[in-house]
């Protein structure tokens, strides 16, 4: 049994043949896909964060509006970069999201990728200290935002304050229990999956990573799990910690999808280089709904994780893409024991 979850970059276009036009109807649609994912039986609806891109960006306000609409999906990120934030305005933008969806934020976080322009955290007011980099910086204000949400107080109140306050130190508000437990980090190679078992994260694995050991993706991810799973055992953490990964895929079951996916998924991994790293790209999977069933046996990435967040096109517009979910659903994860 796994969760599954779609994720979207939220692209918006207004090239001819997008149905994501503007940034209104990618945040609009959004919220319309994730009703119909919850009607569906969908398990969650993630968003990727991008800066200076046509894309999804500030997260909260969507992931409060899909809080506001459903009650049972989980709504989540996949991932929030954290060169750009200030940890402690965001934990209180987490706590509200939280809070208004009544416990069900999955809020997954990075050091972050390459991004649409040079150093885009500068413009937010970020840089790194002496002596770190800009990921050391993505680091350590995850490490801050964790702290902040343990919620102990740690401000000093004003003796003559405009409202009464509580004794003791103050804490940032509002505070949601609970949600400390339901922090991601997205691991690009297994030494950061390991730290954030350390920390006491889940663990998102996409379908990039370094490649560190020249063998296929779906066997590094396989193996960046298990030494997740081993460092979170040797943390002596009390709770059993979640594991998610993501994929494209299409099961291929109208004309339409014929149109779209008919040529095939990325039926082989590619290797590339980001920022002087070897990375491995995993494949993609689009085909009729037995030939995938039989290829995604073979994935041990998946088969390692516990939740499985599907990549969709999220500019063919929302009927589309409740399409695409309900196909998985229907004629693709029974068959693989997912539901």
């Amino acid at each position: 049994m796994k969760n599954i979850g779609f994720l979207s970059f939220g692209h918006w276009s207004p090239q001819r043949g997008s149905a994501t036009r503007t940034a209104s109807d990618a945040l609009l649609q959004a919220i319309d896909l994730s009703v119909a994912a919850e009607e569906l039986g969908l398990d969650g609806a993630y968003f990727r964060v991008h800066h200076f891109a046509r894309q999804h960006a500030s997260p909260f306000p969507l992931l409060a509006a899909v809080g506001a609409r459903t009650s049972k999906i989980e709504i989540g990120t996949g991932v929030i970069d954290m060169r750009y934030e200030n940890p402690l305005y965001m934990a209180e933008d987490a706590g509200a999201a939280d809070l208004i969806s009544q416990g069900r934020l999955q809020l997954g976080i990075s050091r972050g990728s390459p991004e649409q322009v040079i150093e885009g955290w500068r413009y937010f007011g970020y840089g790194p200290a002496e002596d770190e980099t800009d990921a050391d910086m993505g680091r350590r204000h995850a490490q801050v935002f964790l702290q902040m949400l343990e919620g102990h107080g740690f401000a000093e109140p004003n003796p003559r304050p405009m409202f009464p306050n509580p004794p003791g130190k103050l804490r940032l508000e509002p505070h949601s229990e609970g949600l400390r437990d339901r922090i991601w980090w997205g691991a690009g190679s297994n030494k950061t999956a390991e730290w954030a078992a350390m920390l006491g994260m889940n663990l998102q694995s996409s379908t990039l990573k370094d490649d560190e050991t020249g063998e296929p993706f779906h066997l590094q991810q396989a193996q960046q799990i298990r030494a997740y799973r081993e460092a979170w055992k040797s943390a002596g953490h009390s709770r059993k910690p979640r594991v998610s990964v993501s994929r494209s895929i299409f099961a291929i079951t109208s004309d339409e999808d014929r149109m779209y996916f008919g040529s095939g998924g990325k039926e082989q991994d590619s290797v590339g280089f980001i920022e002087q790293q070897r990375s491995i790209f995993g494949r993609s999977y689009a085909d009729e709904p037995d030939k995938l069933i039989e290829q995604l046996k073979g994935d041990e990435g998946i088969r390692e994780a516990d939740t499985l967040l599907l990549t969709i096109p999220n500019s063919l517009g929302v009927d589309y893409n409740a399409h695409v979910i309900e196909n998985i659903l229907t004629h693709v994860a029974p068959a693989l024991g997912w539901r």
